[in-house]
């Protein structure tokens, strides 16, 4: 099939920009993006808010913090020699070593020179008769660029609940999404956490034994399993070494990107102590492991979830010695995976210490934040120190607070008023050449081998423009509808119930809309094969005068 035919837009005229691609977001996605594109030969730049690279992994810094995917199965995996050089001590590496691991992949292939640090965007603008972005920066800076790719992932905007006095508080307050680069003095310190999702069940046994006294403040507990960390040891590394090609092939061919081994039969084939085993085999099986190997009913049959937590919340009792502890902490509101199964170290144990209390917000809510501590039905209790493991405004948070204007002035949180509609998870009607890999409508899955599909396809489709001399790409809106239909019909299917972030549960008045990709990885496959196959006819795409060549970036 030929291309389409450009259409060219009267009157309007391509003028220099001072780069051809500019990167929004110095985590893995947009690492990864920048190394792509300037690969490809383009003119790029990235900005990043923070100062440093590591996007999620450079904000959550709290202690404990560290990979619930396997160390290596959430790495890059585009260069060989990069892999082979680079030895993970853990099979879940902790937050230091992951910020170590990219730091080094950011200057072993030279792109700090292309980063620039501390640049908060303020405002994208797209102008129509150029085809160009001028992003605006709060250090008062502003580049105007052909494509704009926003890699600000789906955990970068922390959320706060609406509590009464939070300023108040006259100790020390730290959110774990924004948890500080210089250390943080827990030692003999009087410790509130409040939350108990994925931040907050690894933050609080890795500060339970330093503190002088830690209260846990849960709204919902949740279904946690062991993470069942381990050293990997020195013939596990050359295994992996050996077996790089058919394991990268393997994570490139794989649904939710995980080497974990489908099993071969449904909870109802065993007896029930064969299911007992095999969920004590479960049990001590490394993270995920537990969605992706166990019974292949797990998240179908209701019944087969039920057993499987009738037999959590047995080990749940028989680590926790305070009966009405244990109580609290199993779940009564959701079945496993109907909001993301944390996977933790210590975590129930840590209730056994004396220094540590549990008081479950549903019994007893926060009143509100007082001068001296937190105030709940039951009276004051006073703290040196709050920690809000609270979450993130998940998907579109950082977004939609871009200040991002499209074809017309069109704000692209007026066109996601009632939640997102892409195509692909990548791109949006009324947003000319604009792409956000690892977004709205991305991974359900291991997000560093989804997001590296999303970001393969963007450098793919900005070569086919450059190479056809298209200046400007904007999806067609029946394509947007489509994809986005197939998105909301199918998260009826999905195993994550609407109470959970990834329906936009956990903040306020935001609309209850599925956030991830419903399709999974083998519908965002089959639709990128259409797009390149259809000579991208899902796409409306267009040329303009040129008027001289794009500068090269200093």
């Amino acid at each position: 099939m030929t291309s389409p035919e450009p259409v060219h837009e009267q009157g309007s005229s391509r003028l220099a920009t001072d780069v051809d691609v500019l990167v929004v977001g110095a985590g893995i996605t947009g690492i990864y993006q920048l190394h792509r594109a300037r690969e490809a030969g383009f003119s790029v730049l990235l900005l990043e808010a923070g100062g440093g690279v590591g996007g999620t992994w450079f904000w959550n810094r709290y202690p404990g913090a560290r990979f619930d995917s396997e160390s290596y199965t959430y790495a890059y995996l585009f260069s060989k020699e990069l892999f082979e050089e680079w030895e993970w001590p853990e099979h879940f590496a902790q937050q230091p070593e992951i910020e170590r691991y990219l730091n080094h992949v950011v200057d072993r292939f030279d792109l700090r020179r292309h980063m620039q640090f501390d640049a908060t965007i303020t405002s994208a603008i797209y102008d129509e008769l150029s085809g160009t972005w001028t992003v605006a920066t709060s250090n008062g800076a502003e580049v105007r660029a052909r494509f704009l790719i926003a890699a600000t992932g789906v955990l970068s905007v922390p959320w706060f609940p609406h509590v009464p006095g939070r300023d108040e508080f006259g100790g020390a307050s730290y959110h774990t999404g924004m948890w500080p680069a210089t250390p943080v003095d827990l030692a003999g310190k009087r410790v509130a956490v409040i939350g108990t999702g994925s931040s907050g069940v690894q933050v609080i046994p890795a500060i339970a034994g330093e503190v002088a006294a830690l209260t846990v403040y849960q709204r919902t507990a949740n279904w946690c399993t062991p993470l069942n960390n381990a050293p990997i040891l020195p013939g596990e590394q050359a295994r992996l070494r050996a077996d790089f090609e058919a394991m990268r092939e393997r994570l490139n061919r794989s649904m939710h990107g995980f080497l974990h081994r489908r099993h071969d039969r449904a909870t109802f084939d065993d007896s029930r102590a064969d299911r007992w085993a095999f969920f004590e085999t479960m049990w001590n099986s490394p993270g995920f492991a537990k969605l992706n190997s166990n019974y292949t009913d797990l998240l179908l049959d209701h019944a087969a979830n039920a057993e499987w937590c009738e037999f959590i919340a047995e080990k749940i009792r028989s680590i926790v010695d305070d009966p009405e502890t244990a109580r609290k902490l199993i779940p009564n509101d959701h079945r496993f995976a109907e909001k993301r199964p944390p996977f933790v170290t210590g975590y129930y144990e840590a209730y056994n210490n004396p220094d540590v209390s549990l008081v479950d917000l549903v019994e007893t809510p926060i009143v509100r934040i007082a001068a001296s501590g937190i105030e709940t039905a039951d009276g004051v209790r006073e703290f040196d120190i709050v920690v809000w493991a609270t979450g993130f405004d998940f998907g579109t948070g950082a977004l939609v607070r871009m200040g991002i204007r499209g074809r017309g002035g069109l704000a692209l949180e007026d066109h996601w008023a009632d939640g997102p509609t892409t195509f692909l998870g990548i791109h949006s009607t009324g947003f000319p050449n604009l792409f956000f890999p690892g977004g709205p409508h991305a991974a359900a899955g291991n997000n560093p081998r989804y997001n590296g599909d999303q970001v393969d396809y963007i450098t793919d489709t900005l070569v086919y423009l450059r190479d056809r001399g298209y200046d400007t790409i904007e999806v067609d809106p029946a394509a947007e509808a489509e994809w986005t239909e197939m998105i909301d019909t199918g998260a009826a299917l999905s195993p994550f119930g609407e109470r959970s972030y990834f329906f936009g549960a956990n903040v306020p008045g935001k609309p209850r809309k599925y956030l991830l990709n419903s399709g999974g990885r083998p519908k965002l496959f089959a639709a990128i094969a259409d797009v390149v196959g259809s000579d991208y006819k899902a796409f409306r795409l267009t040329r303009s005068s040129v008027s001289g060549p794009t500068p090269s970036p200093v």
